[in-house]
């Protein structure tokens, strides 16, 4: 991935997207907002007790940075499932509910997803200019949400998977996710070559979302993809992490938007 600072605030980008102008994208950082004590700084999201304020304030500048009018914004209500939802012009402002992938082949809708651990994928077909943003934790990764998301680009807007580029955000990595009985049993039920994707270490399993879901995109024929390898809970001083931080943090910011006509 590579790094982009403006005005304090700082984001990244996927190498291999960031070649694509009619592309806006981006990952925040916890750098640039607000927001104080557990939420410092650039927290966006109120669900775990930050001042309305300070998040529309941070959300603002998250916007600014990346050229996108945040009254457009479509978020996504996240459940841990893989259903989708095809986003138009319609839904500018809403946030879809329930559903934890959201796809858009509309210049100008921006899709927008939050994060603190879990996995956010972005999945570009330039071909068709067709876009998904993703949310996969470890019930998603069960359930093959990546693959899924893929399915719903080729039926909704005819993507062909080697088309497709595909990117894995910062997420927690595999050094820190220790994982029980339940979710080694639904990820090697979901997963071709299960035992790639775990590590032992001291009697406890760790899993490797990054693995898991990437194995997922290329086992659809998505041959493009990059894994940022930035691992929420090694680096607290970038991210906020759920897990490292016990709950008590605030929220990651994913972004996507096709653009090829200007706001009016």
């Amino acid at each position: 991935m590579l790094q982009r600072e403006k005005n304090g605030l700082k984001w990244w980008v996927f190498a291999n997207m960031a070649a694509f102008p009619e592309l806006v994208h981006g990952f925040s950082t916890r750098r640039g907002g607000v927001s104080g004590g557990i939420y410092s700084s650039l927290n966006l999201s109120t669900s775990t007790g930050d001042a309305e304020a300070n998040v529309q304030e941070n959300f603002r500048r998250f916007c600014a940075v990346l050229g996108v009018p945040p009254e457009r914004v479509v978020k996504g209500w996240l459940v841990h499932g893989r259903d989708f939802a095809v986003v138009t012009e319609a839904h500018l402002g809403r946030r879809m509910p329930q559903r934890d992938i959201l796809l858009t082949n509309r210049p100008s809708v921006p899709l927008f997803m939050t994060f603190a651990d879990c996995v956010p994928i972005i999945l570009y077909d330039q071909e068709h200019q067709a876009v998904a943003l993703v949310h996969a934790g470890w019930r998603g990764t069960a359930l093959r949400i990546a693959a899924a998301a893929v399915h719903a680009m080729t039926t909704q807007f005819s993507s062909r998977p080697g088309a497709i580029i595909a990117g894995i955000g910062p997420s927690i990595g595999p050094d820190h996710y220790a994982v029980g009985e339940e979710v080694i049993a639904n990820i090697e039920a979901a997963h071709r070559r299960p035992e790639l994707l775990w590590q032992r270490r001291n009697g406890h399993f760790f899993l490797n979302l990054w693995a898991a879901n990437a194995q997922q995109l290329t086992d659809v024929g998505v041959g493009n993809v990059e894994i940022a390898g930035l691992c929420t809970a090694c680096h607290l001083e970038d991210f906020y992490s759920h897990r490292a931080e016990r709950g008590r943090t605030g929220r990651l910011g994913a972004l996507v938007m096709l653009t090829k006509e200007t706001f009016h």
